[in-house]
């Protein structure tokens, strides 16, 4: 009876209808609320980390990003695959809501927060439904400049945010900060259930969940039936394992090592985020100009420098230029989500976000071990991993190649998935 009444539950929920017809800016709506919600509590979080674990902090920070990265790369195909099942807005909902549900345990108890944190990442990948979405909103010409407009939207969250935090951290105290994230939080949660429209139509969804599909290492086995993307999760893997240990420690090792205020540390942060804003809102053109393939590789030598500029640096004004070299590669992943969907029809779009999520996940879990250190070992690792990662680039098709060979693959699986059905005598 209870599974029948949560069955219940969930269909009610994802029939309420939305405001509009399903576009971009629903989405784009969901991903300012919810990192506007965590960009408030960037120092706060700093201040916590310290003053729970003053004897290891980067170790710590490492092992909660680790772990939380760990449970979204075994969650993401699942999530992905029964957004494909269920549509678009439950599973927008489920996530944006376990995302979200660790702000409020900051008030309750320092070890509770971190733990109910590491998690949330069984469920908190919003980002692999945030680009199926998207995908069925638009067509493939729009496609590349709409990831764009979703990672630029990422980067406007953290404008004003961790200096609005830390400006209320300390004239009004942490809690205040906890409960203003806490709320915001709570209002993207309500704009999901009452304004986001679905935008995946009953006729395309998949007809079911196979456990081939929710398999994170079964979905990575698939990938190797398709060379090119196949090549393109190696090369995401090679990229975001160092961005993910840089996003995790980074902020804590300029406060904490390199002698960063917290006011100094939001200014950067601001300025970083302008910057991606502009570069990310410029990728349409970026690519239009120059193509998609040298659009990721673009990315990828920025990331290298920036990654070689941390290892090298100890004065702040070169921190300061990694940082803002850091913003302008962040092109990166948005550029190679728009390549990857054009490998995808329409009741699959989730299953390929989702894999490519579940990728992200697992460097989100990795990243923080390899950068639980500061010197500079960590970073020129992290810039060898960048450099094998613009080789391997380098054997990318450009976008017209990609179209052929994804035809003559899908037509080649279509055969061979005819011949294993029929019977044998």
């Amino acid at each position: 009876m209870a599974k029948l009444g949560l069955k219940k539950l969930l269909v009610t929920l994802a029939s309420i209808s939305g405001i509009g017809k399903p576009c971009v800016a629903h989405v784009l709506v969901v991903v300012f609320l919810e990192y506007f919600a965590w960009g408030l509590l960037t120092m706060p979080m700093i201040a916590t980390l310290k003053e729970t674990f003053p004897d290891h902090t980067f170790l710590m920070n490492g092992l909660v990003m680790g772990v939380k990265g760990i449970l979204s790369f075994l969650s993401a195909p699942l999530i992905g695959a029964l957004s494909d099942i269920y549509g678009r807005k439950l599973l927008l909902l489920m996530t944006v809501t376990f995302t979200c549900l660790p702000i409020p345990m900051m008030t309750i108890d320092n070890w509770w927060f971190f733990a109910i944190s590491a998690i949330s990442g069984i469920l908190g990948v919003s980002f692999s439904v945030v680009f199926a979405y998207v995908a069925d909103v638009t067509t493939k010409d729009e496609r590349t400049r709409s990831y764009g407009l979703v990672s630029a939207t990422f980067a406007a969250s953290l404008v004003i945010a961790p200096a609005l935090g830390n400006l209320i951290m300390e004239l009004y105290g942490i809690n205040t900060v906890i409960l203003i994230a806490t709320l915001v939080s709570t209002s993207n949660v309500i704009f999901v259930l009452l304004a986001v429209p679905e935008s995946l139509p009953r006729k395309v969804r998949s007809a079911g969940l196979s456990w081939k599909q929710a398999d994170p290492f079964l979905a990575l086995l698939r990938v190797g039936s398709d060379p090119n993307i196949l090549l393109l999760c190696i090369v995401v893997f090679m990229f975001l394992l160092p961005e993910a240990g840089e996003y995790s420690s980074v902020p804590a090792y300029l406060k904490l090592s390199m002698g960063f205020g917290f006011v100094e540390l939001s200014m950067l942060v601001a300025f970083m985020a302008i910057l991606s804003i502009s570069i990310n809102v410029s990728l349409g053109s970026i690519v239009k100009i120059i193509g998609a393939k040298k659009s990721i590789l673009l990315g990828l030598f920025l990331e290298l420098l920036q990654l070689v500029l941390y290892a090298v640096g100890d004065e702040k004004w070169q921190m300061w230029l990694a940082g803002n070299v850091a913003a302008l590669s962040s092109i990166t992943f948005p550029a190679v989500s728009a390549y990857v969907s054009l490998y995808s029809d329409g009741e699959s779009q989730g299953a390929v976000q989702g894999m490519i999520t579940g990728m992200s996940g697992l460097c989100n879990g990795l990243g923080p071990a390899v950068f639980d250190r500061t010197a500079a070992g960590p970073f020129m690792f992290g810039a060898i991993s960048v450099f094998i990662g613009i080789l391997l680039a380098s054997y990318i098709p450009d976008e017209k190649t990609a179209r052929g060979s994804k035809e003559e693959f899908s037509a080649l699986k279509y055969i061979i998935e005819m011949d294993e059905e029929v019977p044998t005598s």
